[in-house]
This record gives structure tokens, C-alpha cells and sequence, in this order.
């Protein structure tokens, strides 16, 4: 194993007879911010769990911050942050006590009115948990992951339940957090938040990686053809999908003798290649 941040080989987790991780490999560099993605039992939430220690597995070779997660000491426990995709704060606490009280299980925290600040509950510093809406809690949950001023910062599906302009300000804090050296590995269902935040992805389907790279490179290696769209003289709507565009709008311009009205060119979204890649290309 090498001085990655997070390595793994040939992992591999079974429940009975459904395998959930069959033989995966990542590779993760200090201070890079990783994305995971793939659709529901592909496996990303088993290996997190993994990563943190909190799940056993069958096979494999796992590194987190040099050591063997299933043996992590308390030390190395105090160097990874973790976001769960379950809520974990004490309901009769408050916002404030909460974080105050995590900090304490850790060696050198962040400072909990900053913490509580940057993730946006600075209003409800006060307010029990329970009162807090779906979202709030979330945002809780993230403070909670961070508040250690982790090394590595494991984040499963953190912005679930969040409005728009809560997920922006999360995306803030990760790219704060990534400024600052921290590692951080990210699970999410939302595509645009991966080509936001992450400077390489995985795609995995059926417990294996079937793509990695960054997002760019993933859409221009696994990308579909181009859709040139036009309007013909007559107002009708024309569309063809091809792989050189370029010379698609060439003849266009040709046939229309100049300038080509409505003329549109997409090219492949990150969501395509996705759906490309884990066999749902179909389903939209």
C-alpha cells in the first residue's frame, strides 16, 4: 500500500447471497476531493462504512490514512470525520450543546460557533434538534462530521433534504475545507453536485468501479454522440444525433446558405455518461 490518502484493493463485502462489493479498487491522493457515484445497492454506502471502520469485509486490502480501518486505534478514529446518512444528534440538545459536546471527543477541534456558522445554523444555535426541520438536522450532521477538524472527511449522501441555496452553501464549505488540505470522500445522487466539487469521480454499478477520472475526462471518453438541433423554413423542429458536429452544421450552412435558424448543439452531460455506464440509458 502507498502513501494515497485512501487505498483499496480488491475489496469485496457479501450479505448471503447478494455480493455488495465484488473486488473494487479506489485510490484516493491527499487533499483531492472524490466522488462516488451510482445507483441505489451499487455498493457506495458498504464501502464507506467500510472505510470508516464500521462495517467488516470479506476480502481486500484497505489503507485509510495508513492504517487498517478495521483496526483503527482512537487516534486515527480522530482524524476522519464522517457524515452519515442517518441522523445521529441527540434530539433534547441544542444546536450549540451538541456541537460543544462533540468537540469534546476530539484532540485538537474546530471551534464550535465557527463550525456552527459555516454549515448555516448560526439562527439556530439555540434550538433543540428536535424543533429543527429535515434539512436543518442535516446541516447538523454535517457540523458534527467536521467539527474535529478531520484529515479525511466521509461524506454519504450529506445533502440530502437540503433546498437549493443550502446545498450551494454546502458546496462553500467543502471547497473551504478542500482549500485547507482536507481529503474528502463524497457519495451523492446528485450529479451536478459531483461535477461541482469533485476533482475525480467513480463510477460504480454491481460493487465494481466501471469508470474513474475526472468529470470532464468521463464525459469526452464515455460520452454519447452530439445532438445538432435547426428549424426548417417551414417553422418544423429537426434534430440528429451525431459524432462529428462540426460537419453537420457545415452542411446546414451549406443547405441554408448561411446563417442555420435555431441552431443548437448539446453534447454529452455528465448524466448521461452516468446513465450510459450503470445500464440505465434507457431510463430516462
Amino acid at each position: 500500500m502507498t502513501a494515497l490518502a485512501v487505498e483499496v484493493r480488491g475489496l469485496r463485502k457479501q450479505y448471503g447471497e447478494v455480493t455488495a462489493v465484488d473486488g473494487l479498487d479506489l485510490g484516493i491522493h491527499p487533499g483531492e476531493v472524490f466522488g462516488i457515484l451510482g445507483p441505489n445497492g451499487a455498493g457506495k454506502s458498504t464501502t464507506v462504512e467500510i472505510l470508516q471502520g464500521h462495517r467488516s469485509r470479506d476480502a481486500g486490502e484497505v489503507s485509510v490514512l495508513g492504517a487498517d480501518p478495521a483496526s483503527g486505534s482512537r487516534t486515527w478514529r480522530s482524524r476522519v470525520g464522517i457524515v452519515w446518512q442517518d441522523e445521529s444528534a441527540p434530539a433534547e440538545l441544542t444546536v450549540r450543546e451538541t456541537v460543544t459536546h462533540f468537540a469534546r471527543y476530539y484532540p485538537k477541534p474546530r471551534d464550535a460557533t465557527e463550525v456552527i456558522e459555516l454549515v448555516g445554523l448560526g439562527a439556530k444555535a439555540d434550538s433543540r434538534v428536535k424543533a429543527l426541520s429535515g434539512g436543518q438536522r442535516r446541516r447538523l450532521d454535517v457540523a458534527l462530521g467536521v467539527i474535529g477538524g478531520p484529515e479525511l472527511l466521509l461524506l454519504d449522501e450529506p445533502t440530502t433534504g437540503f433546498d437549493p441555496a443550502a446545498r450551494r452553501q454546502f458546496w462553500d464549505l467543502i471547497r473551504q475545507l478542500a482549500a485547507e488540505g482536507t481529503t474528502i470522500l463524497l457519495t451523492t445522487h446528485y450529479l451536478e453536485e459531483a461535477e461541482a466539487l469533485a476533482d475525480r469521480l467513480a463510477v460504480i454499478a454491481a460493487g465494481r468501479v466501471v469508470a474513474e477520472g475526472e468529470p470532464a475526462a468521463l464525459r469526452e471518453q464515455y460520452g454519447t454522440d452530439a445532438t445538432v438541433e435547426w428549424s426548417e423554413p417551414d417553422g418544423a423542429q429537426r434534430s440528429e444525433r451525431t459524432a462529428t458536429p462540426t460537419r453537420t452544421v457545415a452542411e446546414l450552412m451549406q443547405r441554408f446558405d448561411g446563417e442555420i435558424p435555431g441552431l443548437g448543439i448539446s453534447r454529452p452531460t455528465l448524466e448521461d455518461v452516468y446513465l450510459r455506464l450503470t445500464g440505465q440509458e434507457n431510463a430516462r
